[in-house]
């Protein structure tokens, strides 16, 4: 409510009590939930700043909106204003680190994590892994998320009072359900509570606060196997997640929906056709999640790659939700992928009809109809899109260097090193003929000579970024490249080359997943 909320920080400052610490520190929270940060900012900036939890507040603001720089920049002042930062501070602005995708900062808050004493904390551990995971970190996600899974003999010495007879004290009580907290045992954390209850210690203050800290830290602790799980999906280390989720098993961590996303998602990219359908089956039958449409798209997707187009259709007609564009579209890819025709025609009518003003999927169409030469369905996708006044989405990728970001479109001669980049991406494709590559150049279906289209390939956004991180870059130093679309056939084949020639792993994140190219080879193994 951010008019009384005006209309009441006015009167305080009228009655000059304005600037009081605890009163501004609570308008300034006032202001950045009702999104007013710019109000919060400008009060913050007139008050003593001794408090901790004001820092956090802004800082938290800025970690969830933008800009998320600021974020940062407010951490590294609240160091310099002597603060300690607590384990509130370190998962906002880790989480601002994961937004700008900014590994150095984060390495450096890890440090001071590790100095503060917090690395075991479920809430900064989690806010770790998700930071490292978004960064192409992988085994350092890993390290954190084996360090915040810490054992505990309490549970074991309580079951040992109940056999001897002893009642529990709420001492005891506390201890044993902030030890099931520490496991992630929750099913002995829900009997503990039982336990509780029947004793009579349900009235007790000190007992259900452990008791809400323990289904809280529970529920964060589902948080980081979810996210550990999902990372690997989407980094292509399919028997990694897989792993994961039977060491979750083991250690009595029931998963949910949102596991067996990640899980699904794992076997989608892998092309573990008979383990997804496995655990599809598990998700309904053991543990009675009722599928929801995530679920479907990676079954599809999983079918359709798999070049079962047929079942991926059945499926689609027997699901349980309505299918929405992501489903539709997982099909629609599978069809370029097979060359199905009829069937990607179906699937574009049925996007058409959710979104038909996103150009994309008529561009995904156009692309199956040129890929198995169908030059007249080209024009008529190209005409469908030119009469409904519709332009495909404009592909951009960027690189950060020295904390400034480098962005790029397709032939894009607007940076000021165009020249040294072009240059470099000469040489790297003489370099990438010889070792045997040659250029798709199906997806560029324009009307032009086939050295015109072996250019127009080359200039694609991710290769500029490519080629200026290489050129700006010692040897051997690994590169992080994003992408608003999904990384076309041939660049996909080419950066492969890049990695083997320039002896470089190079990291593509693209709308879908992450690709580790590393010594010729992806991460994805070519199954995307």
């Amino acid at each position: 409510a951010i008019e009384p909320g005006k209309q009441l920080h006015a009167h305080l400052i009228i009655n000059g009590i304005g600037f009081n610490t605890i009163l501004a520190t609570k308008l300034v929270n006032l202001y950045c939930i009702c999104k007013y940060v710019s109000h919060a900012h400008n009060l913050f900036d007139r008050i003593p700043k001794g408090n901790l939890f004001l820092w956090n507040i802004l800082i938290r603001a800025y970690a969830w909106d933008g800009p998320h720089e600021v974020a940062l920049s407010l951490y590294y002042q609240m160091l310099e204003y002597g603060l300690i930062p607590d384990n509130f501070t370190y998962p906002f602005v880790l989480k601002a680190c994961s937004a700008l995708s900014a590994i150095e900062q984060g390495r450096d808050i890890h440090e001071n994590v590790i100095r503060t004493g917090w690395e075991s904390d479920v809430f900064v551990g989690s806010a770790l892994i998700d930071m490292y995971a978004k960064c192409g970190c992988v085994e350092s996600a890993r390290e954190v998320f084996n360090k915040i899974l810490a054992r505990d003999v309490a549970l074991s010495l309580c079951r040992e009072m109940a056999m001897a007879g002893l009642r529990p004290t709420v001492a005891t009580l506390v201890t044993v359900i902030a030890a099931s907290s520490d496991i992630a045992a929750l099913p002995r954390g829900r009997e503990i509570h039982g336990v509780c209850i029947r004793l009579g210690f349900e009235s007790q203050d000190k007992v259900n606060t452990a008791l809400v800290d323990m289904y809280a830290k529970s529920e964060n602790r589902m948080v980081s196997w979810n996210a550990m799980i999902a990372g690997y999906a989407m980094h292509g280390h399919a028997t990694e997640a897989l792993a994961l989720f039977e060491e979750m098993n083991k250690q009595e961590t029931p998963p949910d929906h949102i596991t067996f996303v990640g899980v699904l998602s794992a076997c989608s990219h892998g092309g573990l056709m008979e383990k997804g359908t496995k655990f599809f089956e598990m998700m309904t039958k053991d543990y009675s999640i009722i599928p929801t449409v995530q679920h479907y798209t990676c079954m599809v997707d999983l079918l359709g790659h798999s070049g079962r187009l047929d079942e991926a259709y059945d499926l689609i007609s027997k699901m349980s939700v309505k299918p929405d564009t992501g489903v539709w579209g997982s099909l629609l890819n599978s069809c370029k992928l097979h060359g199905n025709v009829e069937l990607g025609e179906e699937a574009l009518v049925r996007l058409i009809d959710l979104e038909p003003r996103d150009a994309g999927n008529y561009v995904l169409l156009s692309n199956l109809y040129a890929q198995v030469g169908n030059w007249e369905g080209v024009a008529k996708m190209r005409k469908l899109m030119k009469d409904r006044g519709l332009k495909k989405s404009i592909a951009c990728s960027w690189i950060k260097l020295k904390n400034e970001v480098h962005a790029f479109l397709v032939e894009d001669m607007s940076h000021p090193q165009s020249e040294q980049i072009y240059a470099e991406l000469e040489r790297l494709e003489r370099l990438m003929i010889q070792a045997g590559y040659v250029p798709d150049t199906t997806p560029v279906f324009h009307d032009v000579e086939d050295d015109e289209k072996t250019s127009m390939v080359l200039g694609h956004s991710e290769r500029l970024a490519i080629a200026f991180g290489i050129i700006n870059t010692p040897p051997g130093t690994r590169l992080l490249v994003t992408k608003n679309l999904k990384v076309c056939d041939d660049c996909h084949v080419a950066i492969k080359f890049i990695s083997k020639i320039t002896e470089r792993e190079i990291i593509v994140r693209d709308v879908n997943r992450y690709h580790h190219f590393n010594d010729g080879k992806c991460s994805c193994g070519d199954y995307w």
